[in-house]
């Protein structure tokens, strides 16, 4: 089965080659793996590249999907092979087909496994909440949202997959799907002009992606 990750390389040009870690995701130690001496963790990521050069705002949009990957972790070389990790969470309950809403989180410096440990229980809770009756499915996913937002400063995005981020982008040229509000703490000044896809961010949240709204008497099917 596995615990997934995807791991993103930031090159020189700013865009980023991805890969995979079928284990990487089990905790967030795979980051003080990651070295210059060993750039792929020695084997624990895969030497085979998912997909390259790819614009930093795309990572999550087109590439991690929350009902498949639990980690994501993002590595500067030119920084020294400085990680950010940050666990993802799958905001729905469905089979994992179609569009999926995720949240990507950074960990508490001081328990990595603390925001797991909450949101799993959190999520078991609101599906007895589902199963009971007491909420239809839409409004305990608003909910969720809101907490893994407001309480863990949670990025929360929609995971479409590459092919249909590219036919959406096709049809909407001059927008983007979402602004990433993951700091670059390796590049503090940057200035990039918002219409350069190339590291195309917010650094305050995604306003896009924060319409959630909690209301127990949404009467749309579960």
């Amino acid at each position: 089965m596995g615990h997934r990750a995807l791991v993103a390389y930031r090159r020189p040009d700013r865009l980023y080659d991805l890969r995979y870690s079928h284990w990487g995701g089990t905790d967030l130690t795979l980051a003080d793996e990651i070295t210059a001496e060993t750039p792929l963790a020695d084997g624990t990521v895969s030497s085979e590249l998912l997909a390259d050069s790819i614009a930093r705002d795309r990572i999550l949009t087109a590439h991690l999907d929350p009902c498949v990957h639990e980690a994501l972790f993002l590595v500067d070389p030119a920084a020294s092979y400085t990680v950010s990790s940050y666990h993802v969470c799958w905001l729905e309950w469905g089979d994992g087909h179609g569009d999926e809403r995720g949240a990507i989180v950074e960990p508490d410096p001081h328990d990595d496994t603390a925001i797991r440990t909450w949101f799993r229980a959190t999520k078991t809770t609101l599906t007895d909440v589902i199963e009971m009756g007491v909420l239809a499915r839409p409004a305990a996913q608003a909910y969720l949202e809101a907490r893994v937002c407001e309480e863990y400063g949670g990025i929360v995005y929609t995971h479409l997959g590459s092919e249909q981020q590219a036919s959406h982008d096709a049809r909407t040229p001059s927008s983007s799907v979402a602004s990433s509000s993951m700091t670059d703490t390796t590049d503090t000044t940057d200035t990039t002009d918002t219409t350069d896809t190339t590291d195309a961010f917010d650094t305050d949240h995604w306003p896009s992606e924060r319409n959630y709204r909690f209301d127990t008497g949404d009467d749309r099917e579960p």
